[in-house]
């Protein structure tokens, strides 16, 4: 009789250490390896002032004002043919195709919304407000692009 009390009492040991290590591995095995503000950190990537980005034949000035007129200044390098192909291939800017093109968001890290904040990334060629879109705007020797927060 006693006997059988200890096999029932080591069985629900067993049983018990068992679902523990099941409860622990299915937790620890979420596919989490980070914070959430590590997960968002890696997704778009901030260069700083000075940086030389990319790789190819044709090289651009780009430069980068935020809200608070804080500029960034970039030197671009791609083999590209539009000034968006070049920056969306770097991860430098994102943002929504729309009917007119891509409607930049981010831009160096940086968002700029107007559905959200009520300011958006202006496009500039050569310090003028661009007439095209970053996406359909060729990439010309001698010109200086930048995005201004407006």
């Amino acid at each position: 009789m006693k006997m059988k009390r200890n096999k029932k009492s080591g069985l629900l040991l067993i049983c018990m250490a068992l679902l523990v290590a099941v409860a622990l591995g299915i937790t620890g095995c979420n596919g989490n390896t980070g914070s959430k503000q590590e997960a968002a950190s890696d997704e778009q990537t901030v260069w700083e002032d000075g940086s030389v980005l990319g790789e190819g034949s044709r090289q651009f000035a780009l430069t980068v004002a935020d809200k608070e007129g804080n500029e960034t200044r970039f030197e671009i390098h791609t083999d590209q043919e539009t000034v968006g192909e070049a920056l969306v291939e770097i991860g430098l800017i994102s943002g929504d195709e729309g009917e007119y093109g891509l409607y930049v968001k981010t831009v160096n890290g940086i968002t700029a919304d107007y559905d959200k904040d009520g300011v958006y990334w202006a496009f500039y060629i050569n310090d003028e407000y661009a007439t095209a879109g970053v996406d359909a705007t060729a990439i010309e020797e001698g010109n200086s692009y930048s995005f201004k927060v407006e």
